[in-house]
């Protein structure tokens, strides 16, 4: 499995979750750069995601839905802050509604992903920020760790395919 460490940080407010990977930095890059390619890792199995919007430049969005096995639609949005290609991506991440609308009713995270070579291949610290401890315990509630570390474990199969 990719996933080498999920990290939670209750004081500090911060999820971190490590992988590694034996590609390298550039090609694991590309999954994020490229929207086709992030839908097929982004949302753990069975809750595909459909990128509607993917402009990752400061002060550029991405938007996406993930669709459920019943059907049901779950909607999200990045706010992109700072950019750093091939080795940092910085973001807020939020939900929205079916209509792609920020909703404000849920909490937000700020998102820094950063890729470092290391032993041939590529490592990705993915670190989440919460605002309080009430958002971090609602989102962990929700199964954001056991998705999140989903979704990372599907990146191997897009890096070798």
């Amino acid at each position: 499995m990719t996933v080498t460490r999920v990290d939670k940080d209750v004081d500090h407010l911060t999820l971190t979750l490590v992988a590694d990977f034996t590609a390298p930095v550039e090609q694991v890059w590309r999954l994020w750069a490229d929207p086709r390619q992030l839908e097929r890792w982004w949302g753990p199995p069975g809750y595909p995601a459909t990128f509607e919007e993917h402009d990752l430049t400061p002060g550029g969005g991405v938007r996406y839905c993930m669709t459920g096995p019943e059907g049901e639609k779950f909607g999200g949005w990045w706010r992109i802050s700072s950019v750093t290609p091939p080795t940092v991506l910085e973001f807020t991440d939020g939900f929205s509604g079916e209509d792609g609308t920020p909703d404000p009713e849920m909490p937000t995270t700020s998102v820094t992903m950063t890729l470092t070579g290391r032993d041939g291949g590529t490592r990705m610290e993915l670190r989440s920020v919460f605002d309080t401890r009430e958002q971090m315990e609602r989102l962990a509630e929700m199964g954001m760790v056991e998705g999140l570390s989903q979704s990372v474990a599907q990146m191997d199969a897009v890096l070798a395919g």
